[in-house]
């Protein structure tokens, strides 16, 4: 994890869960995330895996100039990108394991703006496949940001963080060290896991 902000959400979802694998929707306190609320956001699970956003940071509204609660999380991404957002959010939802994702978004004709997107699961009233929350932060913003509406999220990389992940008592951190792919999905590359 890169940015400040996605460290935080995920150190504040570490605590709250308490060893469980994911803590409950009614444990999130606003207050207690304030610094990275901007940057947040709510999925509903719904049968139509649509994914309904059910709150929407300030920072992702300014990313497309449009409030985002209410609208499918799917609408985000670009048409051939979606079956591997869903994918993404169902290896949260199915493993119970937060994922860490680089995505991209721009206007047409403008430089993308590269941003790191965090999933993390949540229960609601007892039910495991139920919520997710997450955070979208851009490494550095554009100067196109909250001027210009962005397209469509683009997924670049992804990593399931997994239960060893989860026992350090440090969020895990990117590595740059060079890793032999082990397998391919559709324009994504599978790397053997490891911090």
């Amino acid at each position: 994890m890169r940015q400040p902000a996605t460290r935080e959400l995920f150190a504040y979802w570490d605590r709250l869960r308490k060893g469980r694998a994911a803590p409950e929707r009614a444990e999130i306190d606003p207050a207690a995330i304030r610094n990275v609320l901007a940057d947040t956001f709510l999925l509903e699970i719904d049968s139509a895996c649509l994914f309904p956003i059910r709150l929407s940071g300030t920072r992702l509204n300014a990313l497309w100039l449009a409030e985002q609660k209410g609208r499918s999380f799917l609408d985000l991404w670009a048409e051939d990108e979606r079956r591997d957002a869903i994918a993404l959010i169902l290896t949260v939802l199915d493993g119970t394991h937060p994922v860490i994702a680089g995505v991209s978004a721009a206007p047409p004709g403008r430089p993308a703006m590269d941003m790191e997107m965090l999933l993390l699961p949540l229960r609601h009233n007892g039910k495991t496949h139920a919520r997710v929350l997450g955070c979208i932060t851009p490494g550095a913003r554009e100067p196109w940001f909250g001027l210009v509406a962005a397209e469509k999220l683009v997924l670049q990389s992804m990593r399931v963080i997994g239960i060893g992940d989860l026992d350090d008592p440090e969020p895990p951190r990117w590595t740059n060290s060079v890793q032999t792919p082990v397998a391919r999905r559709g324009h994504l590359t599978v790397y053997a896991g490891g911090v």
